[in-house]
């Protein structure tokens, strides 16, 4: 399974469900939903050409400010999901993310993450680097 964008803004990354992500009743844990929508959006922004791990050495990082997420069905043990990452809004400071995953064309579970752009040093939002204002204003 590899990462891959698509047309509209949206970017799509194929996820499998293990048995660390299931709870005893085999459903995917609901705090493991989170882990999947922070490596897609982790996974969109190399895709664009930025390495968190190489922003942060510009003392640039990236924060969740607040989620809200709607369960919808249960993912289980073994399921080939998709996870759907679409750019809502966009301001010098934050990113908002509509996210969805799906097994199979269903939704099973809707997000909206807003996303703070910092500096780890100062510990104070700081405006992100234009470069990466200016791609993703592209794809909105």
């Amino acid at each position: 399974m590899t990462a891959r964008p698509a047309a509209h803004a949206a970017f799509r990354l194929p996820v499998r469900i293990y048995y660390e992500d299931t709870d005893a009743g085999g459903v995917v844990y609901y705090a493991n939903y989170l882990r999947f929508l922070e490596r897609a959006r982790t996974e969109w922004l190399r895709a664009l050409g930025f390495s968190q791990a190489a922003l942060l050495t510009q003392g640039i990082a990236f924060a969740v400010r607040s989620v809200a997420a709607d369960y919808l069905k249960p993912a289980r043990l073994d399921d080939e999901l998709i996870v759907v990452s679409a750019l809502e809004s966009l301001g010098r400071a934050q990113v908002i993310f509509a996210q969805r995953m799906e097994r199979e064309g269903e939704l099973l579970l809707e997000a909206k993450i807003r996303v703070a752009c910092f500096d780890p040093v100062r510990g104070k939002a700081t405006a992100m680097p234009r470069e990466i204002h200016e791609k993703l204003r592209a794809l909105l």
